[in-house]
């Protein structure tokens, strides 16, 4: 396998820029997801990476070689795409072996290296088969399989779970991290589903509107998100952003809301709301970071809960907290309904402030 690295991508067409200036290094043998929502980017960097579309600036190289100016066929990378693009004619066995016999291979080692993808994926049993007679999984696999087969420095794979069901989907999330895992594959992964970048990867390229918002391992984008965006779309419920503003009065930071509440802050909150550039300051939180009281508390604040969803073992709730939505949870035991009036403590030490005007976060 071998290292990908960009270098100031760009693709535009004309003023509309999809993918703007972006830079990243994906290690040999990494996972790295990209992810973001829909018009993001992310699937024509893959794009840019496979030489399917040509580049409008920067550079793109695989393992030693620049392959800016390279067709597919000479990248040396193998892809998997969301609709597996199997032959339907051809057997499973077939599907595998015709990109080696597209390489001229003498028989005897496409048979070797075919059975020896079809025994990693666990699919020998399906090599007579054609993909008409294969469930959605087993025909995911075929499609890995066929990747494989070719021993490429690198996977690109385009939201290959986005047809599957549910459950089975859950199921490949595993069986991919595990093929990566057995064979310290390069794989550069595209999804618009969070919790596959989070689970699956080494590293999550967050992006949006073109540009690279963040670059990181999962835990990090989950804890220190860099900007409001990351914040809100990383993480199940998404975190919750209240904007208020920053006042000092007798020494002591708070932020304060339209309706009048205030909430001191800590020291080093108090540090980080005043690197504010206009005084305006959102306060993110998580859900497993709001205590909820029926009766105030100190440092708590007021809101009304909207919505109330049980899910078994814990419940989450929608609280209407000065005009924002804000996301909690609490066990199935503490019961809540909708309009009720309730008081939120957040918790000074796992709250993150962000720039109002910026949107960036403020840190020490």
């Amino acid at each position: 396998m071998a290292q990908v690295i960009l270098k100031d991508v760009v693709k535009n067409y004309g003023p509309v820029y999809a993918v703007n200036h972006v830079s990243l290094t994906v290690e040999d043998g990494e996972f790295v997801a990209l992810v973001g929502p829909s018009g993001c980017g992310k699937t024509t960097t893959l794009n840019l990476i496979a030489g399917l579309i040509p580049m409008s600036g920067g550079s793109i190289s695989i393992g030693t070689r620049d392959v800016s100016g390279l067709d597919p066929k000479d990248r040396d990378i193998a892809m998997v795409f969301q609709n597996y693009a199997l032959y339907p004619q051809k057997s499973v066995y077939k599907n595998l072996a015709f990109p080696l016999q597209m390489r001229k291979l003498p028989a005897s080692e496409i048979d070797k290296k075919v059975r020896a993808a079809a025994k990693t994926l666990d699919i020998t049993h399906l090599l007579e088969r054609k993909p008409r007679e294969l469930s959605g999984g087993q025909q995911q696999r075929v499609a890995l399989g066929r990747a494989l087969v070719r021993e490429p420095s690198a996977f690109l794979m385009d939201e290959p779970l986005s047809n599957l069901d549910a459950k089975l989907r859950v199921q490949m999330r595993s069986e991919i991290k595990r093929f990566h895992q057995d064979l310290n594959a390069t794989i550069v992964y595209v999804t618009h589903d969070q919790l596959e970048a989070v689970t699956m990867s080494d590293k999550m390229a967050v992006m949006n509107g073109g540009f690279l918002q963040q670059y990181d391992s999962p835990a990090n984008v989950f804890a220190n998100p860099v900007n409001m965006f990351v914040a809100s779309f990383v993480g199940s419920p998404a975190m919750s952003l209240i904007p208020l503003a920053a006042s000092t009065s007798g020494g002591t930071t708070s932020l304060t809301s339209p309706e009048g509440w205030v909430m001191p802050l800590s020291d080093a909150n108090a540090r980080k709301a005043a690197k504010s550039t206009t005084g305006k300051v959102v306060l993110g939180a998580r859900h497993s970071t709001i205590k909820v009281h029926k009766s105030q508390v100190p440092g708590s604040v007021p809101g009304k809960v909207y919505t109330v969803e049980p899910t078994g073992d814990v419940t989450f709730a929608q609280v209407f907290v000065s005009g924002a939505t804000v996301n909690v949870s609490v066990p199935p035991s503490f019961p809540l309904r909708a309009d009720e009036p309730v008081f939120l403590e957040f918790d000074q030490d796992r709250i993150h402030l962000f720039d109002g005007e910026t949107e960036m976060a403020l840190t020490l």
